[in-house]
């Protein structure tokens, strides 16, 4: 009903304002047509001369598109969540330096820099990263809600978790990397493989994740913020929490290098910054963080500010160049130990609970420390940060799979592959001493 209204309004502008006359602005984004409807909509009742048309694509896949089209643009605008995607298009001169105009806009949200210091692109809404869940479910399962990372890995959450694959969502990249650079490199990963262990499934998308806890297939979900937002707003019988750890970045837009209609895309990120564009990001649809203070005083009863409530996001500063720099990497560590290897970590990490379970209470030391061992296994990393940092070995990793069966370079190949047996190996020997612990 909320995009018909929308609609009509922009409608009823255009005859009033006559003919498209400066044509059509192309905007390449990943966010679902739940969000940029309503923000479609009231643009152009605002801007009748002009004609937005919106392609949705994945992150990676809307970089790659862009790079793709760089010689023949047709392409004006890329908008997404994820900063270091803007930071690749950035480093390959494929986005415009152009002068954005705006009042009352910060410098930055929370602690980081709300837009690109050289002007290749602007934040336009505040994105955090955290856990949502299904109120019902919880209940009907016996479970409390998980608010910190840590619970997410607790036994008692075996089964219940969806997330998507950082190689397929660049907000859930974001998610990832928030946690390796908030916990450690090492830590990180552990934490990520012990929360995987208790996973229901792996989601094609990252909307897939909302999805999943709306409707009852799972009952917790790892998300970007606003998706826990407008699934409550909508009426699911859903909540959503930050956890200490994560971080809170803006969403941004940039207009593409060679943009065709470079004046109508400064048009639209203007729009989107001024009070009316703001406001729209209330929409129960769309609950996004506005980045101008002002437009708080009207957004809904408990919605998070982080201008007046400092401790969202306040733990971790995103570097977002150490994660442009092993963008590739991390998604292939992902895929390679958690994505690929699910059932093979969810085995192993329910025997590993199954045998701490048996010895609660009980003082048997070689139990534990079989439990102990298999739980090294499981937490072993292939490689060290510094590896992870190595331009030349990061370099290795040039394509992201859709799936496991997909080629890739030879080299990606070969590490990618000695990262499996090692994993295969590693799960395989931690169900099996874990199995004999609970035998004990």
């Amino acid at each position: 009903m909320k995009k018909l209204l929308y609609t009509s309004i922009a409608a009823t502008a255009l005859s009033a304002g006559g003919a498209l006359a400066d044509g059509k602005v192309t905007v390449i984004t990943s966010f679902p047509d739940s969000m940029t409807g309503p923000i479609e909509a009231a643009f152009e009742a605002a801007h009748p001369e002009y004609d937005l048309e919106v392609l949705n694509k994945k992150t990676s896949a809307g970089v790659k598109y862009i790079q793709e089209i760089a010689g023949d643009n047709t392409a004006d605008i890329f908008w997404a969540s994820a900063p270091d995607a803007f930071e690749v298009l950035k480093s390959d001169g494929l986005l415009a330096d152009v002068t954005i105009k705006s009042e009352g806009i910060p410098e930055r949200i929370g602690a980081y820099p709300l837009n690109d210091p050289d002007g290749k692109y602007y934040g336009f809404a505040g994105a955090g990263y955290g856990i949502m869940w299904n109120e019902r479910y919880l209940k009907a399962n016996g479970l409390e809600p998980a608010t910190e990372w840590d619970d997410l890995a607790k036994a008692e959450y075996h089964g219940h978790v969806g997330m998507s694959a950082p190689s397929r969502s660049g907000t859930t990249h974001l998610t990832v990397e928030t946690l390796l650079q908030g916990e450690g490199w090492d830590e990180g990963w552990a934490k990520w493989k012990r929360i995987a262990g208790n996973f229901s499934t792996v989601t094609e998308r990252s909307f897939g994740v909302p999805d999943g806890v709306n409707t009852g297939n799972f009952g917790l979900g790892i998300v970007i913020d606003f998706f826990g937002f407008s699934s409550k707003a909508s009426g699911f019988p859903v909540d959503f929490a930050y956890p200490t750890v994560t971080a809170l970045v803006p969403a941004n837009v940039a207009v593409v290098n060679n943009a065709p209609n470079e004046a109508g895309a400064v048009a639209f990120i203007e729009y989107l910054l001024t009070p009316e564009g703001q406001s729209v990001l209330l929409d129960p649809a769309i609950m996004r963080l506005p980045i101008n203070p002002a437009t708080y005083a009207n957004a809904p009863e408990d919605f998070p500010n982080p201008f007046e409530d400092s401790t969202i996001g306040a733990t971790v500063e995103f570097d977002v160049a150490k994660s442009g720099a092993r963008y590739n990497l991390v998604n292939s560590m992902f895929d390679v130990m958690i994505t690929y290897r699910l059932d093979d970590l969810r085995a192993a990490v329910g025997a590993i609970q199954a045998a701490e379970a048996a010895h609660a209470d009980s003082g048997n030391e070689e139990a534990k420390a079989l439990i102990a061992e298999a739980w090294a296994l499981i937490d072993a990393n292939p490689i060290d940060e510094a590896k992870s940092l190595d331009p030349e070995f990061a370099g290795i990793f040039t394509k992201k799979r859709k799936k496991a069966t997909d080629e890739v370079g030879a080299r990606q190949a070969e590490v990618e592959q000695e990262w499996d047996a090692m994993v295969v190996a590693n799960y395989a020997k931690a169900k099996e001493l874990a199995d004999k612990a609970a035998g004990m």
